[in-house]
């Protein structure tokens, strides 16, 4: 890295931030990764706290950069921008972007259809469910909490896969000869409760998307009612109109 210059006019904050800047362009950090501390980068240009501070202040306004209290400065992850015309899976979107997609396994049962979800999924009331819940993550950083509903019947088993390797619809496909051939959606803005907010490692009535989706089969057979919570930071949700 560059040293400071102590004979310019440019004050050391800005000469900090324009260093600083300068390494991320080459992608001296990655995207979602900690950035030296103020202690350690005081070690290395011999300048002040406040220094530092204000250095990373600049690149915190320029949303290079993004604090997690108690933990550090984080280079920011790009915005996802998420297409609302097309059925996509997690990991393969994640993957054409060029980010390396994890899931964590929340919770996986079997649970009867409550009056809402049996509506959705055009079933009785009280028929049996598969009831899948993940985390997903991209480079390690939390993106969003899915909870999907799957009318069993139509996919016995289907809580014995390996959801943290495999794609769902991929199982669906491979196992059971379900292709998802359309969906509808509603989209709203929610607050992050406690136990979501821990999840996504956000505060708490942290803005997030809410969306439920109803995917369907070929015949027009509802499959899966989804509901994603996703981190309001993290995406951008984007449509084309014609006119």
């Amino acid at each position: 890295m560059k040293a400071l210059l102590t004979d310019s006019p440019v004050s050391y904050y800005q000469q900090l931030y324009t260093i600083l800047r300068q390494e991320l362009a080459r992608g001296t950090w990655k995207p979602g990764e900690r950035m030296p501390s103020e202690a350690e980068l005081i070690t290395i240009y011999g300048v002040s706290r406040i220094t530092v501070r204000q250095a990373f202040e600049l690149l915190v306004n320029d949303g290079l950069v993004y604090r997690r209290r108690g933990s550090g400065t984080y280079v920011t992850i790009p915005l996802i921008e998420h297409g609302l015309n097309r059925i996509i899976s997690f990991t393969d979107d994640m993957q054409r972007r060029g980010l390396h997609p994890d899931t964590r396994l929340i919770a996986a049962k079997l649970e009867p259809a409550s009056a809402d979800v049996a509506r959705r999924l055009d079933i009785a009331p009280g028929e049996e469910l598969a009831v899948l819940e993940r985390l997903r993550l991209a480079d390690g950083l939390p993106m969003s909490v899915e909870r999907s509903h799957l009318v069993h019947r139509l996919c016995p088993g289907v809580l014995e896969g390996d959801y943290v390797q495999t794609p769902l619809h991929i199982a669906l496909l491979e196992v059971y000869g379900i292709r998802l051939a359309r969906a509808q959606q509603a989209i709203h803005a929610v607050a992050a409760d406690k136990t979501r907010a821990s999840l996504l490692s956000v505060a708490v009535a942290a803005p997030l998307f809410f969306i439920e989706r109803v995917s369907f089969r070929q015949g027009g057979i509802p499959v899966e009612f989804l509901q994603i919570y996703q981190r309001g930071d993290r995406y951008v949700l984007y449509n084309e109109l014609r006119a």
